[in-house]
């Protein structure tokens, strides 16, 4: 049962993520009818908010520590943070230490305009276009974000280490114990889940976006101008992944590819779930993030060499098989 646990821990881990990136890239089909292939690298920019204001927190001048001498008993110069000169050592070490969640309050507003800039400046054309011209313009734009990444940062991971306080391992259940961190970003992930349903479910903004979704051209009808609200949605879409990305960051140290290497997994968490229903995408990530787990167990790779690899590409081909609509999607949406 122990290890039961630890797998279903390990799946919702992982879930989270493909949760996260499914909710945003539902937000923008349901909204928009744009199929993004950009929307892992939102992921990848959101997880370098974290590495971009980590070495901001960083930064330091020389200062002569006449405690310290070299060989020759000259001074040694030492670096010292600025933060720890307008805020005392302590507290400018404690900012330094939280600079993983510290991060969300960079990347809300980053992602935001990100978002609107992406979308005004070349999503909006190609809202008439076929799905074909859209995957390919947003992988284009997806390659080009990455490019500029691995230009600007490298292309090696770079560690965001998670606080002091937030390390280390908890006990779960008796004798169970379970990484904090990533306790902590499944916590996070339902928690941002649950806000982006309340706001669609019970604030006026929200109702009128569901409205648009349902039918567009009535809501247009009644003097509302859907399109600058669905363009709001694509920010928030943005927000969500680049959030997932900031928090998964001392769980996979960021790297250019990051976003690659969710887009697919969580186009098929889509599909899977429903185009265009949210409830599905989000069940979706997390029964597949649970199953891609189980997956990977000595007893399953032993068994069935490379399961894991291929178990999440098996069951989209059994839900296109037998219900292409998906778990939770609308009647009638890719049965045609």
């Amino acid at each position: 049962m122990d290890a039961i646990l630890l797998q279903i821990l390990n799946g919702l881990d992982k879930g989270s993520a493909y949760a996260l990136i499914a909710l945003g890239l539902t937000l923008i089909f349901g909204t928009l009818g744009v199929v993004n292939f950009a929307h892992g690298a939102l992921f990848m920019i959101g997880a370098f908010c974290a590495v971009t204001l980590q070495r901001l927190l960083n930064l330091s001048h020389e200062v002569i520590d006449e405690s310290q001498t070299d060989f020759l008993g000259n001074p040694l110069k030492v670096k010292v943070p600025y933060l720890q000169d307008w805020f005392g050592e302590s507290t400018g070490a404690a900012i330094q230490d939280w600079s993983v969640p510290l991060a969300i309050l960079l990347a809300i507003p980053v992602m935001l305009v990100v978002g609107y800039v992406m979308e005004r400046g070349l999503i909006k054309h190609f809202y008439k276009r076929p799905h074909a011209d859209q995957i390919l313009v947003t992988f284009g734009l997806a390659i080009v974000l990455q490019e500029i990444v691995k230009f600007y940062y490298g292309a090696n991971p770079i560690q965001t280490p998670a606080p002091e306080a937030l390390k280390g391992v908890a006990e779960v259940l008796p004798g169970v114990v379970y990484p904090i961190w990533r306790i902590v970003y499944f916590c996070f992930a339902a928690a941002i889940i649950a806000g982006v349903f309340a706001f669609l479910q019970f604030t006026t903004f929200g109702m009128v976006v569901r409205a648009g979704m349902a039918d567009r051209e009535t809501v247009g009808l009644l003097g509302i101008d859907i399109d600058k609200r669905f363009t709001f949605m694509f920010g928030l879409a943005a927000s969500v992944a680049g959030l997932a990305g900031v928090m998964y960051g001392p769980i996979n140290a960021p790297n250019y590819h990051m976003g690659m290497d969710f887009l697919v997994l969580s186009f098929v968490v889509v599909v899977v779930g429903g185009m265009g229903s949210l409830p599905g995408a989000v069940l979706a990530g997390f029964l597949l993030g649970i199953l891609e787990s189980f997956a990977s167990t000595t007893w399953a790779t032993t068994t069935l060499p490379g399961i894991n690899q291929i178990i999440i590409y098996l069951v989209a081909i059994i839900i296109l098989l037998t219900r292409p609509r998906g778990l939770m999607g609308r009647k009638g949406v890719m049965e045609d």
